[in-house]
């Protein structure tokens, strides 16, 4: 299935896509796709369920992010070995782990507002993952039981914010609209391997990411079962899962960033495309 929200911002409406590429209301069935929505056993009655039978919702809407009310946006960082060796980072030991506020996530296609003062504003398409039922202490064997679905994520960077006012990573991610999250939710037996997903990310046209989530460093079952030993996830959480190479900052022999009026397009194979313009906060 694929399973969205739309409408304006804070009033969101549960949404499914039907066979026919066409949005099915679901606010009939469900009061958000969040939470217990996401639960195996919720899912399974949202999959019986005849779309044509739900109100057709005429186009064009906005769509807003696939997951409402986030407890944990959990970001995974150099997940991908073609970026680490971009960036001259070392490969990670163990998943490296930063928050992205909540408070930045906005639909796949809302503008993209880079903060006052902003020069080094960047671009990362990911891969992101929803949890679907409380997760402790699981195995990686056991790990993908717990998925709710998975999702486009653009982690939206401001470098010098990340690297550069002294403080975690979590400075430069968090800024408002920086975390573009949809356009749907594909549920996980839609995506059998998460494992072999192309991307790809372009600016003004132009590509300037392209991977594939086989050369992720730490796999998905890997980053939910590490963070599992430390935290309980929550259905709703949301685990961004990191970035393949291109990405401005690793730009040669000057890095590039993001200015105003730049347009991003974020694709994952099976998941759906995001559409982001940016412009400079008043």
């Amino acid at each position: 299935m694929k399973l969205v929200r739309f409408g304006e911002p804070g009033t969101e409406k549960p949404g499914m896509i039907d066979h026919n590429g066409d949005l099915r209301d679901l606010s009939g069935q469900v009061a958000d796709i969040a939470g217990e929505t996401l639960s195996d056993t919720s899912l399974d009655i949202l999959r019986k369920l005849d779309p044509m039978s739900l109100p057709k919702v005429d186009m064009p809407v906005r769509m807003g992010p696939c997951v409402g009310s986030i407890g944990k946006f959990l970001c995974i960082g150099l997940n991908y070995s073609d970026h680490a060796a971009e960036t001259g980072a070392a490969i990670p030991e163990h998943p490296i782990l930063f928050h992205k506020a909540t408070s930045a996530v906005v639909g796949p296609n809302d503008d993209v507002v880079m903060p006052r003062g902003s020069t080094h504003t960047d671009w990362e398409v990911e891969l992101g993952v929803v949890i679907g039922k409380p997760c402790k202490y699981v195995s990686e064997e056991e790990a993908l039981d717990y998925v709710a679905g998975y999702c486009v994520c653009n982690d939206v960077s401001e470098r010098h914010f990340q690297t550069q006012l002294t403080g975690q990573w979590t400075k430069g991610k968090s800024c408002d609209t920086f975390g573009p999250t949809g356009p749907w939710l594909v549920t996980r037996d839609e995506i059998p391997d998460p494992q072999n997903l192309a991307m790809h990310l372009d600016v003004n046209g132009k590509r300037m990411q392209t991977g594939n989530t086989n050369t992720m460093i730490f796999t998905v079952a890997q980053c939910i079962s590490h963070l599992s030993q430390m935290m309980t996830l929550h259905p709703g959480d949301v685990i961004s899962t990191g970035t393949p190479p291109g990405v401005g900052m690793g730009i040669k022999p000057e890095p590039v960033y993001l200015k105003e009026g730049d347009v991003m397009e974020v694709v994952i194979e099976g998941l759906g495309s995001q559409r982001q313009e940016v412009r400079a906060d008043d």
